[in-house]
């Protein structure tokens, strides 16, 4: 079944529960809630974005990332998700600072960004009202986006071009746009399955899915997204439920939107790290990774190992061709006697991210999962 997020929203706004999901909000204070004048120019973020569309385009890969689908059936499922394209407005000139703003929490999420020794953080309850930040890292154009239907936040280099929210959706996925060449890009698959770039992956980086607390912790001189965005949003009110501690559509085995492939080996919105290559995906359970810390797979016949970062609550995963030998340790993980840090293993690390379960497995459906 489907549901507009338009729909589930004002339901959510009128006090309704939604199966049992139990998400608090109003329509006009949500990521729904449509484009709103800027108050120094009183211009529309969507007429803006429109002006600066300019035929170039953002940086790609030289392979292609693996597609479990043809993109014509990718084309095929793209639905409405109820609002008009920059209905949900991007961020476009972002403000830091180095102190973290009053609505955030210590255990509250964040999405954590290191480039080139510059380290910022996004407020989940910020990004929840506008699922793409257009920013510049130590001199990088980059786009930080997060897709509270399939709980990933994911990065791009964007180059001279910005990115915005189409309104669309593939299998709940965010489905973005970038202005140079219109060209639409599901945020899971890196992708684009419509317009000039069709079939051209983006190049992505890595964004840690922690804590505010753990995030600073770890990264002390660390700047902050602020609240300061050009909008008026009731940032804290969340429209889909909360993390902290989770519930709502967060922890519901409801989807508003039906997946592309249903997958019973583990709970709808339970969190996997994904990585996927140019032949293959393969999904590790978080929460068992966490505990166990070292968990082994295999994308067709190369093995893999994930480790988790107890110290961010996260985890990495690297192609480990050789089979060679990682155990946990006080130090670390120990690999031929020497012991190293989870994000510095002597192998080749792949890009990975969190997801919810029910999302991976629609977009991979032949994808190997580990728990």
């Amino acid at each position: 079944m489907r549901i507009s997020r338009r729909r589930f929203l004002a339901t959510v706004g009128a006090g309704v529960t939604l199966g049992g999901a139990g998400c608090v909000g109003d329509e006009g204070a949500t990521a729904g809630g449509g484009s709103e004048p800027d108050s120094s120019t009183g211009t529309s973020t969507a007429s803006m974005a429109t002006d600066r569309n300019d035929g170039s385009e953002p940086p790609t890969t030289d392979s292609r990332l693996h597609l479990d689908y043809e993109i014509g059936t990718l084309e095929e499922n793209i639905v409405s998700g109820g609002v008009p394209k920059d209905g949900i407005p991007a961020i476009d000139d972002p403000t830091f600072a180095d102190t973290p703003p009053d609505g955030l929490a210590p255990d509250d999420p964040v999405f954590g960004v290191v480039r080139n020794g510059e380290a910022k953080a996004y407020p989940q309850y910020i990004l929840v009202h506008h699922e793409i930040v257009n920013d510049t890292i130590a001199g990088d154009p980059v786009a930080v986006t997060y897709c509270p239907l399939t709980g990933t936040a994911q990065g791009f280099e964007r180059g001279p071009v910005e990115f915005g929210v189409s309104g669309r959706l593939v299998n709940s996925n965010l489905t973005m746009y970038d202005r140079g060449t219109d060209s639409w890009w599901p945020q899971m698959l890196a992708t684009a399955i419509t317009g000039p770039l069709t079939g051209e992956s983006l190049r992505e980086f890595r964004v840690i899915w922690t804590t505010w607390s753990r995030w600073s912790s770890a990264y002390p001189e660390t700047r902050i997204l602020t609240e300061d965005t050009g909008f008026s949003r009731r940032y804290g009110v969340d429209p889909y439920g909360q993390y902290n501690e989770k519930r709502g559509y967060y922890s519901s085995t409801r989807t508003l939107f039906e997946p592309l492939h249903s997958d019973s080996r583990a709970h709808p919105k339970a969190v996997v790290i994904g990585t996927r290559t140019e032949t293959g995906g393969l999904a590790f359970d978080k929460e068992t990774l966490l505990r166990q810390r070292v968990l082994t797979g295999r994308i067709d016949d190369t093995p893999y190992v994930a480790v988790a970062d107890t110290n961010l609550a996260s985890g990495y995963v690297y192609a480990n061709p050789e089979s060679m030998s990682v155990a946990a340790s006080d130090d670390g993980y120990m690999i031929d006697g020497t012991a190293y840090d989870a994000d510095s293993l002597p192998l080749d690390r792949t890009l990975s991210f969190d997801a919810m379960w029910f999302a991976w497995a629609g977009f991979y459906p032949e994808s190997g999962y580990v728990n």
